[in-house]
């Protein structure tokens, strides 16, 4: 019987929850994120370009809860860093989690788990609770990108947000418009399908 109390969507549909359904949710998402981080565009005043590699780690958190979703980043980080090439633009490489877009590849596993347990706790039931929750995580990408960016460039502060911030956050937006509109929605359809 699917978990229709859960306000983890991989709950509602799953039969049940097992180690091996989890292990394959895991990996599924992890195996998203490397597909989504293949979206690439340079951005020729900032050595970060736009990817849709966020948009996996928000799909994640938001879809899997706190444990998987933190695992399946925390997968795909340790898939780039042992040579796969999952990282935008097929990078892979130990050098790609010290260089330039580093603090936000760190990042992944934490803000997709903070936006797990957010879910979990009940912010998926609402459009703007979600909508508040998937920002929070964005948010924290954005400033760790950031912070590490200017750190390991050394640009002035007011660049650095010019540089690793704003160039991000309209896209970042429709990222969190399209999951927070549509998760809500796929919530109250599973619990009353398996109802």
């Amino acid at each position: 019987m699917a978990c229709t109390g859960s306000n983890v969507l991989a709950d509602r549909l799953s039969e049940s929850r097992s180690t091996s359904r989890d292990i394959l949710w895991t990996v599924s998402f992890s195996l998203l994120t490397a597909v989504l981080a293949q979206i690439r565009i340079p951005l020729p005043y900032s050595p970060v370009p736009l990817t849709g590699q966020t948009f996996g780690v928000l799909l994640s958190g938001a879809v899997l809860g706190m444990r998987r979703g933190f695992a399946s980043q925390v997968l795909y980080l340790a898939a780039g860093a042992a040579g796969l090439p999952v990282f935008a633009g097929g990078g892979a490489g130990v050098a790609h989690l010290l260089g330039p877009t580093g603090g936000y590849l760190w990042a992944f596993p934490v803000a997709a788990g903070l936006l797990g347990r957010l879910v979990e706790l009940g912010a998926s039931r609402r459009v703007w609770t979600l909508a508040l929750a998937l920002f929070s995580a964005d948010l924290l990408i954005l400033i760790s990108g950031t912070v590490w960016l200017r750190s390991l460039i050394r640009v002035p502060l007011q660049d650095q947000w010019r540089l690793g911030f704003f160039p991000f956050l309209a896209g970042d937006i429709v990222k969190i418009a399209l999951l927070g509109l549509s998760l809500p929605r796929l919530l109250r359809r599973t619990h009353t399908s398996t109802a």
